[in-house]
């Protein structure tokens, strides 16, 4: 199990990804962003072993996870799907993830071929400000968490749309 802290996509936010007993796995630094929404996961040393950034031509929430310097994933939003969104990582070769449940609230679960192969909550940990992410053995733990973090990057730029849109809306 992983512990991250609950809002750890607040533009310009460094946090540490932690193992369940407290031990500093990564660091995210939340101040690498751009126009492309990028954020950098370094390892304790603070060598750079992966990042997650927006594409910009894409239809819709598209986001790149880089491992190594290595293209490993897409995460993108499918385009319709009532009563919850859901997001494909779309990953080299057939086995592709989806994400899916209540995103927002940041409980959800990552399966892999109908088998959950991560989930998320809150609900987990009583700390306020933290919540938890389960790998199953054998996945690959730093995937999942550049997927977890590229799902907040696109959750958090639709709030922002829908905060625009109601500041015009409000406006006329």
């Amino acid at each position: 199990m992983f512990v991250i802290r609950e809002r750890f996509f607040a533009f310009g936010d460094d946090f540490d990804v932690l193992d369940e007993h407290g031990t500093k796995l990564f660091h995210v630094d939340g101040k690498v962003f751009s126009a492309r929404d990028r954020v950098v996961i370094e390892d304790p040393a603070g060598v750079e072993v992966a990042s997650v950034h927006r594409h910009l031509v894409a239809l819709r929430p598209t986001y790149e996870i880089r491992i190594g310097g290595e293209k490993a994933a897409e995460v993108r939003k499918k385009l319709f799907t009532p009563f919850r969104d859901r997001f494909t990582i779309d990953v080299p070769g057939p086995d592709d993830l989806t994400m899916k449940g209540d995103l927002l609230d940041h409980e959800y679960v990552i399966e892999r071929g109908g088998r959950d192969v991560a989930a998320v909550s809150k609900r987990w940990l009583t700390i306020r400000d933290t919540y938890a992410v389960q790998v199953s053995a054998g996945e690959d733990a730093l995937l999942i968490i550049a997927a977890v973090l590229a799902l907040d990057l696109a959750l958090e730029r639709e709030e922002k749309k829908e905060e625009k849109k109601k500041a015009r809306d409000e406006d006329e």
